[in-house]
């Protein structure tokens, strides 16, 4: 697998042997909080329980920050900063499949486009790093159209693209292999069925019978006469020298 850029800004991974960028997104810090969590009056809101995760995630808890950042989504299934940092919290996991979907949730559901496009980056190393490539070059090519300018993403986009043409190329190998094999065994059949096969004997049970007759009497012929040299050359004398 390729190398993937890292860090960005907000919080972006990136593929296989790259680092993702992964810090978790403080609503009041990154955009205003008004337009993205409702004010809550209670240590339960989503804003206090994304804090929360927040701080456990900065202690390597992560276990700890994902149920926060769980809590926090099911309050406000829309918020996009909750889906986010959940995100980051799942790939920090290896739950690279969980991590895409929170990334697209939060991309789906942000009404801000550098968010969005973020997003898109993470879910597309979060992808990426599931094995998924069409998956992450599909979250790539969303992202350059929100920010043409992120380098990072075209690089990863470019790196991809050529991992997929390397795998459709080695796939045709394979198939063509394939193909010459079962040719190969089709031809070895063919060949087999135009081979004669031994005829089973058609004779009656008369004929075989009168077939050993001729055998044992041609035999019994044939020691007869042995039997007749035999006695021939016993009856005449020896020569006289």
């Amino acid at each position: 697998m390729f190398i993937i850029n890292y860090y960005k800004a907000l919080t972006k991974p990136c593929l296989a042997a790259c680092s993702p960028k992964i810090a978790p997104c403080l609503a009041a810090a990154l955009f205003p909080l008004a337009a993205l969590l409702p004010m809550a009056a209670t240590a339960q809101s989503p804003d206090a329980l994304i804090r929360s995760g927040n701080r456990y995630y900065k202690q390597k808890q992560l276990d700890q920050s994902q149920k926060q950042y769980e809590e926090a989504v099911r309050q406000a299934p829309n918020n996009p900063t909750a889906h986010y940092n959940l995100g980051n919290a799942q790939f920090r996991k290896n739950n690279f499949d969980n991590a895409a979907n929170s990334y697209d949730r939060a991309s789906a559901d942000s009404p801000d486009s550098a968010f969005k496009e973020k997003g898109l980056y993470n879910q597309g190393v979060a992808l990426v790093k599931g094995q998924k490539l069409q998956g992450s070059i599909d979250a790539w090519k969303s992202a350059l159209k929100i920010d043409p300018s992120d380098t990072e993403a075209r690089e990863n986009l470019q790196k991809a693209l050529l991992e997929l043409k390397q795998q459709q190329q080695q796939q045709q190998q394979k198939d063509q292999k394939d193909k010459k094999e079962q040719k190969d065994k089709k031809d070895q059949k063919d060949q087999q069925k135009e081979q004669p096969k031994p005829q089973p004997s058609k004779l009656t049970k008369q004929q075989v019978e009168q077939l050993l007759k001729a055998l044992q009497q041609k035999e019994k012929d044939v020691q007869d006469k042995m039997n007749q040299n035999k006695q021939r050359s016993l009856s005449q004398p020896d020569k006289d020298w």
